[in-house]
């Protein structure tokens, strides 16, 4: 399937910094019954291949799984192995993109300019993290969605809630990254559940 497939059910990455093995099945589990598609397992998290690994076991290619956080291209071989088909990043380096892509992963890389979003397109990202959504607004994803190709898919990461989702998505925004609004470390998975639901109720209010 398409990335653009996993988007089009729900446009919604979960962000799972800090979940462990233990936890991350029953998470997940919520997390895909509320509706999402794509879920991230950041690698500063504790024993995060483990975590994708038991994700990816058990969802298959019915969930994009993946890992958030990935600054080097020997991460991208661990994730793969671990049936990951999603690369993460804070950053825009190209090797890392190449990596992903030649390995046959999708590729999200953190952008925070329109040098290096153009950067990372011709490097083969599959769509642009905008990168820390605090400090890029609205307004500046809106001039940037004037100068990139049509195609271009920006996804806002960094303090968003289903309160100030609208005003991103306004400005040209294909869907959005959730962190901590989503997920922090010790949440159980029906906290997470009812937080996921929100989040898909406003992404879909807002259509």
């Amino acid at each position: 399937m398409s990335f653009q497939t996993y988007l089009d059910r729900l446009p919604l990455i979960a962000i799972l910094r800090g979940v462990t093995p233990e936890e991350v099945v029953p998470i997940g589990e919520a997390l895909v019954e509320a509706g999402f598609a794509i879920i991230e397992v950041p690698l500063n998290s504790p024993q995060p291949v483990d975590s994708i690994r038991r994700l990816a076991s058990r969802f298959g290619r019915d969930v994009l799984i993946g890992a958030g956080t990935v600054t080097a291209p020997a991460q991208v071989a661990d994730v793969a192995m671990a049936g990951g088909r999603i690369v993460v990043m804070p950053h825009a380096d190209a090797t890392v993109i190449r990596a992903a892509k030649t390995t046959g992963l999708f590729c999200t890389p953190g952008i925070a300019t329109p040098t290096e979003g153009f950067a990372a397109l011709a490097a083969g990202a599959d769509a642009l993290k905008l990168f820390p959504a605090e400090l890029l607004t609205p307004p500046v994803l809106k001039a940037m969605r004037s100068v990139f190709p049509k195609e271009a898919r920006f996804l806002p990461v960094g303090g968003i809630t289903p309160q100030n989702m609208g005003g991103f998505r306004a400005a040209g925004a294909a869907g959005f990254g959730l962190g901590s609004a989503l997920y922090k470390p010790g949440m159980e998975a029906a906290e997470v559940g009812r937080n996921a639901r929100a989040f898909a109720e406003a992404w879909r209010a807002q259509g």
